[in-house]
């Protein structure tokens, strides 16, 4: 099979050619979370537990939601938690309603790290704001569409984004500017407002379970 990474074969391939940017990308995204490493001598996934510590709710922030979110097995997580707390910025806080389910919440000092090293990506975000506003809505949707396959393929373990909610009804209305609904909020969505990571976020499975 050909690769990706052969200049030959990638100049004949517009598959191959958006494959090898997106690798390109991330690439990017290594060498800028190796920045904040040099800055806070944390590891690139202890810098990317705490922003996400930071912004999520306490069900979002377990040991095993952890795992599945970041495709790692529970230990590798458990160990990473294990190194921030002897440093101080997490706690495991175990739950009242099933004492076997574990919470990772951040100190104070954890706090003021993750609000640090939030916006380690925005060089991204600000490289991106310059592209035509059109252009930017067709790349948003292509990228969910390739997360929902990948995550089909089992490459990504957890996508909550509309697209793969059960309560996304996609072109419902006529109207072109919002022609999507979300059954959840009850109301019509436009292309923009479609989220990648969503709270509220149920698979289709669930409802199917529970059909």
């Amino acid at each position: 099979m050909s690769s990706i990474f052969d200049p030959a074969h990638q100049h004949q391939d517009v598959d191959s050619k958006i494959a090898a940017a997106l690798e390109r990308m991330a690439q990017a995204f290594r060498v800028l979370l190796w920045e904040q490493n040099k800055l806070h001598h944390l590891s690139p996934i202890q810098i990317q537990f705490l922003v996400h510590l930071l912004y999520h709710a306490a069900d979002r922030c377990t040991i095993s939601d952890l795992a599945n979110g970041f495709s790692l097995t529970p230990a590798t997580v458990s160990d990473a938690i294990t190194t921030l707390e002897k440093k101080g910025m997490v706690s495991r806080e175990w739950w009242e309603t099933d004492r076997r389910v574990v919470s990772v919440a951040l100190t104070t000092e954890g706090k003021k790290t993750a609000r640090k090293l939030s916006s380690w990506a925005n060089v991204i975000q600000e490289s991106v704001a310059a592209f035509d506003p059109q252009d930017k809505v067709v790349v948003m949707k292509f990228l969910m569409h390739l997360i929902e396959s990948l995550q089909q393929a089992g490459v990504i373990t957890i996508a909550r984004m509309c697209i793969t909610c059960k309560f996304f009804q996609p072109n419902a209305h006529a109207n072109a500017k919002a022609p999507h609904h979300c059954r959840l909020l009850d109301k019509p969505l436009a292309d923009v407002e479609l989220r990648i990571d969503c709270a509220e976020h149920q698979p289709f499975e669930e409802e199917t379970a529970s059909s």
